[in-house]
């Protein structure tokens, strides 16, 4: 069973008790989120997969009601970091299908899913030992 924290955004907290946590991915996951939330995405939650494998860090998941929210989720996270941070995403894909938006930046891989497409993948199932923090806008 994952554990699970609540993450309040408004108050830009990021709280995890693991320890390793870089400033930067903090940082990073924060400004994510700040775009997310902006475009209303749904169900956000970071999972901490630093443990379990050397592909990345941490992913953020979240899904959108429709195609065109889907990708104003997707512009509004690239925006924001790049505004933020300078850091432009390293790589992308689903961007024309717009079912699925996966944006690369490392350490933090973002996942933007319509509903169908989050539920039938299983993200979360497929990383269930991972950490898992969900966000909330309150």
């Amino acid at each position: 069973m994952p554990m699970s924290k609540s993450l309040n955004t408004a108050q830009q907290k990021f709280t995890t008790d693991v320890p390793g946590k870089t400033a930067d991915s903090e940082k990073l996951i924060s400004i994510i989120t700040e775009g997310l939330l902006e475009k209303k995405a749904k169900e956000i939650k970071i999972l901490d997969v630093r443990n379990l494998t050397t592909l990345t860090d941490f992913f953020v998941i979240c899904h959108g009601t429709s195609e065109t929210q889907i990708r104003a989720i997707a512009n509004s996270a690239i925006e924001k970091v790049k505004e933020k941070t300078g850091e432009a995403v390293w790589k992308q894909e689903g961007m024309d299908a717009r079912r699925w938006i996966i944006l690369d930046y490392v350490n933090v891989v973002i996942h933007i899913f319509n509903e169908e497409k989050r539920q039938f993948y299983g993200i979360e199932r497929m990383w269930n030992d991972a950490i898992f923090t969900d966000v909330a806008d309150i």
